[in-house]
């Protein structure tokens, strides 16, 4: 009996504190940007609240290429296998959701290395494979070579077509990238 009242009493108070850490994800579950933060697991970029890059970011989400078809969504609308990590800081960052119905992960991919967003440049390094196993994929754009800001889109496969992605983060005044490990080179945003 008493491994019952603890576990009544217990079980409430720690579904309240896991609720206490969502978050509002505010006008980004309409297809609207929202600044978020990097989820467990992934590397995280320090936010700022530097006006320019802030633009900056809204500036490439508002510029966003999307295939025909596609409607703003919640979060919630695929659980997406995999998210960028920006490794420079500090960084504004944005984030928006949508569904296209009827189409496969290699379409819409094919699509976004085909039409890129504003006046950036692809990070794709060929087509997108039309394998229907394929559950997700990344495409990036970048401002220019070797940039570390930009936009990836990830396409995720959903029951009637495939839901997207956009990450969008842009560097703030003084942000600095920290050299790799090894002596190598970061790669481009959205190749993995």
């Amino acid at each position: 009996m008493r491994h019952r009242s603890w576990s009544m009493t217990v079980a409430p108070l720690i579904a309240l504190a896991l609720a206490g850490c969502a978050t509002d994800v505010g006008d980004a579950a309409l297809g609207a940007p929202a600044e978020t933060s990097a989820p467990a697991g992934s590397s995280a970029s320090t936010p700022t609240t530097d006006a320019a890059a802030l633009a900056q970011a809204q500036a490439w989400l508002d510029a966003a290429s999307l295939p025909a078809g596609a409607v703003p969504a919640r979060p919630e609308v695929a659980r997406f296998s995999s998210y960028t990590g920006w490794v420079c800081s500090p960084v504004e960052k944005l984030v928006a959701f949508w569904a296209i119905p009827d189409t496969t992960v290699g379409e819409a991919t094919q699509w976004f290395i085909e039409n890129p967003t504003a006046d950036l440049v692809s990070t794709a390094v060929g087509p997108a494979s039309d394998d229907p196993a394929i559950q997700s994929a990344t495409v990036g754009y970048i401002p220019a070579p070797g940039s570390q800001e930009g936009i990836v889109y990830t396409v995720e496969k959903i029951h009637d077509g495939v839901a997207v992605r956009a990450e969008i983060a842009a560097l703030a005044e003084g942000a600095v990238c920290p050299t790799p490990p090894g002596g190598g080179v970061w790669g481009a945003p959205g190749q993995g």
